[in-house]
């Protein structure tokens, strides 16, 4: 049933902002985790994806229900079950759990799929690749689970950054892609990302040369910036910058810190930096920024 006006609406519209704002990983992708006690899930079917990582490391028995076929297996450490939208599915525990469940709009995740990824989603891909083992994928899921544990790793560029290299290695493996991927497109797994954003997080207050990130994740600078910025969305630089600007926002809301000491404190080389880069990023200067909040 139609719940939005442009599902009634009879024409299509000339001009779409959703075709000009880049999809944000963050939105469109919702993780929990669990460690619970034996127990059964009845069969449901659900309008969203629904990605099962499994981390405990002994062996658990589990049953599960796909669209009327009962399997009673075996759930490995850093197995992956995929339940695409629609598919009627259930689940019995017969130990303790420990599962990241990623819950993902179909909608939106073909539409990150197409234009951040360059891959293909469908309904018959997502049921393809029912169960599979993916060390990398389990670590990528386990920094975003992380990064909302931890305060140090709490900030929203961070964790947009981490969910997006979850969903581009998720996609990677189940997508279909539109044409040859770049020279370099999936070389870096999730360890190496986790790696490069924690030096961001404790270096950002210094200048960041790409030579330092690329050390990281022992990949030369021209390889790693190509990867980087197709993974993540934009290249070392303007993260680096992003991230300065976000730490800037947080220390604005005191009054009484002079723009000049934020500047330093944040990296920026002088505050006439600070300003052009936080307009730039912001849209409205450092001063003007501090005011709204004020009012």
């Amino acid at each position: 049933m139609p719940n939005r006006y442009q599902d009634v609406y009879p024409s299509k519209p000339l001009l779409d902002s959703a075709e000009l704002t880049r999809p944000c990983a963050a939105d469109l992708l919702t993780l929990e985790y669990f460690e619970a006690a034996p127990a059964a899930m009845p069969a449901r079917v659900f309008a969203q994806h629904h990605v099962l990582l499994n981390l405990r490391a002994a062996p658990t028995r589990v049953e599960n229900v796909r669209d009327g076929v009962h399997r009673d297996f075996i759930f490995a450490q850093d197995e992956i079950v995929v339940t695409p939208a629609g598919m009627r599915s259930g689940w019995r525990w017969h130990e303790r759990s420990q599962v990241i469940v990623v819950t993902l709009e179909p909608e939106a995740l073909e539409r990150f799929a197409r234009r951040e990824v360059g891959v293909l989603l469908s309904d018959r891909q997502l049921r393809e690749h029912p169960q599979f083992e993916d060390p990398d994928l389990c670590r990528a899921a386990v920094h975003v689970r992380d990064a909302l544990a931890s305060r140090d790793l709490g900030s929203e560029l961070l964790y947009e950054s981490l969910a997006r290299v979850f969903l581009v290695k998720l996609l990677q493996r189940v997508g279909e892609p539109l044409d040859a991927a770049p020279d370099g497109a999936a070389g870096l797994d999730a360890q190496q990302y986790k790696k490069v954003l924690d030096f961001v997080a404790a270096h950002f207050h210094r200048q960041i040369a790409v030579e330092e990130l690329a050390t990281e994740a022992a990949l030369s600078p021209a390889h790693f910036s190509r990867v980087f910025k197709r993974t993540i969305g934009e290249s070392p630089h303007r993260f680096v910058m992003s991230y300065r600007v976000e730490k800037a926002r947080a220390l604005l809301a005191d009054p009484d810190l002079p723009l000049t000491s934020i500047a330093l404190r944040c990296g920026f080389s002088d505050q006439a930096h600070f300003s052009r880069t936080f307009k730039a990023h912001q849209g409205e200067t450092p001063s003007a920024y501090r005011a709204a909040l004020a009012r």
